[in-house]
């Protein structure tokens, strides 16, 4: 019967293919445009999850997601470093800046201060220079697709001068930072150039950066720094998923993504269900003949429940294999680096392809199991 059921399947190249097209686009469609949303997430937090050496942020009680700052008092600071079971608390800056170049072009850059003497923030995957360099005066470091972005067509090199706010800087290391929800360049300072660059005014520092004590909970330590500050304390993962859910309430991206899956969806089951009904349709005298020998309707369910194993195994793989492709290609690109097809969004779509595919057989068998055998004897 196995047999019988793979030559029906076959049988018709045409819609075989039509079938396994269906399954394929919507595995496709979903399964990208799924790891794009979550990709784009994930950068929102990008920039909270690079500073690994730190446990919490404090900042500003108004401070909804990383991208808004509200400045801090410099007092602030000796407030946090007097809680107990604080181990270290550094000063770090983060704002939108437009630098000048040689030529005259201005850019927006997303500018990063990171303390003086622990360099806590600073990017880690360095592609040419020394991070260290930030220590000397007018020194700064841009991420390379920010400097791919902000001189294109250019090698990478050091030495770029450009003006910030009527200040030099010379772009003298470049390092490979995690893409951000922003897309402008990252450009690191030490904190005290920061605060010397950057215009007036009464208050700059945007974070601190805080570790905690050995055998003393990074949450513990946050309740404890908002009980004795009153300024708000979170740790890594509270603020990056306080960001992502800002992003996922206040813009219409969930809802765009969304439209795009359920599309996906839509089409998919539409061709997969439609092709198999003709499939059917177009097989009722072999399925009349085999119920006329005696073959049951249990039988004739494995037959093409079999059928239908072979079509979602097959698109389902196609679509999956598609999809990594396009991410393996797309790697190196800015707009899409870092952008990962998760083993969760497999397994999530290899449910919704299952799922498609038990409805479109059940939409098509119940034509089968109302068959009347003696057709096969009707002209």
């Amino acid at each position: 019967m196995k047999f019988i059921a793979i030559k029906m399947l076959h049988g018709d190249g045409a819609k075989y293919l039509g079938l396994i097209f269906g399954v394929t686009f919507a595995t496709l469609l979903m399964a990208q445009q799924v790891s794009i949303f979550i990709g784009l997430m994930a950068r929102t937090a990008s920039a909270i999850y690079d500073v690994s050496e730190s446990d919490v942020w404090v900042m500003d009680p108004r401070v909804r997601y990383i991208e808004e700052v509200e400045p801090l008092r410099d007092v602030e600071l000796t407030n946090v470093r007097s809680v107990p079971g604080v181990a270290w608390a550094v000063p770090f800056y983060k704002g939108l800046i437009s630098i000048r170049m040689t030529d005259g072009l201005t850019q927006q850059v997303q500018l990063v201060g990171v303390d003086d003497v622990s360099m806590v923030g600073i990017c880690p995957k360095m592609v040419m220079g020394d991070a260290n360099v930030l220590r000397r005066p007018q020194a700064a470091m841009m991420d390379k697709n920010g400097f791919i972005f902000t001189w294109p067509d250019q090698p990478l090199a050091l030495g770029k001068e450009i003006e910030l706010n009527d200040h030099r800087l010379v772009v003298s290391a470049i390092c490979k930072a995690s893409q951000t929800f922003l897309t402008f360049p990252l450009l690191y300072v030490s904190y005290e150039t920061a605060m010397e660059i950057t215009p007036p005014q009464r208050n700059k520092m945007s974070f601190v950066l805080v570790k905690a004590q050995p055998g003393i909970s990074a949450a513990d330590l946050a309740t404890r720094i908002h009980d004795t500050t009153g300024l708000q304390a979170l740790t890594n993962n509270d603020f990056a998923w306080r960001s992502i859910r800002y992003i996922l309430q206040r813009t219409g991206i969930p809802i765009n993504f969304g439209i795009t899956i359920f599309l996906g969806v839509i089409i998919g089951a539409a061709i997969t269900a439609q092709t198999f009904y003709i499939f059917v349709i177009e097989n009722l005298k072999q399925f009349a003949a085999m119920k006329a020998i005696g073959v049951t309707n249990a039988q004739l369910l494995r037959m093409v429940l079999l059928q239908t194993v072979i079509v979602a195994a097959t698109g389902y793989g196609l679509g999956i294999g598609m999809t990594a492709l396009f991410f393996q290609a797309t790697k190196d690109l800015p707009a899409t680096a870092g952008f990962i097809l998760h083993w969760q969004v497999m397994g999530g779509v290899l449910i919704a392809i299952s799922a498609i595919s038990l409805f479109s057989i059940l939409f098509s068998l119940r034509k089968v199991f109302k068959l009347d055998p003696a057709i096969v004897f009707r002209g």
